[in-house]
């Protein structure tokens, strides 16, 4: 090992402790929640009524074959928790983000690691061998790894489940910019070609937007029994995972459960004050001028 290999090294050896931190406070909540049996509800798709559901959400982590990257598959339900059940929650989440922040720092400092980090770090996985042999699966999803465990602020009288089918993210790029991207694809190609002529005829300095829609997400609407410190009695929060809701004095919330997967098409009307043009300007980026 040279000298230069030393921080990288250290780097993981730094995450691969988070990673393990991670699975230790994934088992803990797990055997707590075991241990209970607290009063649960969840949305029992086929593949979400196995009697091990929540320690099987828990350690879901994988990429399964097909499955789009920017997807994760959810376990939606409610627990009503008690202060030891919440702690432990609140310790995975804390957990999950010193993995990312961990990931991020490889990353950035040596990104040619990173390919090897993922591979290393599924081997630490306490249930690797019964997964591979099982199904096969060799491939850490990221965003399964660190997405946070929605806890409630306060005991909740109602809960409301709706699917948000509208996201996007919109990144602002330049001409310049976007000319590059098309010259990296294959110019030969006459869509290729309509597409840097008609970027030709815009000023330089006209700012572009690209678009990259999101991958549906349920929302949950938390109603509240009493005002919280800062006067609100409501609160919406995006929930992949079960929803962690204080048990002091009241029973499970009334729930309205959502449908098990979202419409096909979206059917939210378009905004008044859309601010881009409704017609894609470069298909290839989906790049779209303001209006």
């Amino acid at each position: 090992m040279t000298a230069n290999d030393y921080p990288a090294y250290h780097l993981m050896q730094h995450l691969e402790q988070c990673f393990d931190d991670l699975m230790a406070a994934l088992n803990e909540l797990a055997t707590h929640y075991e241990a209970q049996r607290p009063p649960t509800w969840k949305l029992s798709p086929a593949d979400n009524s196995s009697p091990d559901w929540f320690r099987a959400g828990l350690f879901d982590v994988w990429h399964q074959t097909g499955q789009d990257g920017r997807e994760t598959r959810n376990y939606l339900g409610i627990v009503m928790a008690n202060d030891e059940l919440i702690n432990a929650a609140r310790n995975v989440n804390i957990a999950k983000d010193a993995f990312r922040a961990g990931l991020q720092k490889v990353k950035h400092t040596a990104p040619k690691a990173l390919s090897g980090v993922k591979a290393q770090l599924t081997t630490r996985h306490p249930d690797i061998n019964r997964v591979l042999r099982k199904e096969g699966l060799a491939r850490l999803h990221l965003k399964q790894c660190w997405r946070q465990l929605p806890i409630a602020d306060a005991e909740v009288a109602k809960v409301r489940f709706a699917w948000y089918q509208s996201g996007r993210s919109i990144k602002r790029i330049t001409v310049r910019e976007a000319e590059q991207k098309l010259l990296r694809l294959d110019t030969d190609a006459p869509h290729i070609k309509v597409q840097l002529s008609r970027l030709s005829g815009l000023p330089s300095e006209e700012p572009l937007a690209q678009v990259q829609t999101q991958a549906p997400l349920m929302r949950a609407n938390l109603f509240f029994s009493h005002s919280l410190a800062d006067g609100h009695t409501r609160r919406a929060l995006n929930v992949s995972m079960p929803l962690f809701v204080p048990n002091e004095r009241i029973g499970m919330p009334d729930i309205k459960a959502p449908p098990t997967h979202p419409r096909p098409q979206r059917t939210r009307a378009t905004r008044r004050d859309e601010k881009l043009e409704a017609d894609v300007f470069l298909p290839s980026l989906r790049v779209y001028r303001y209006r």
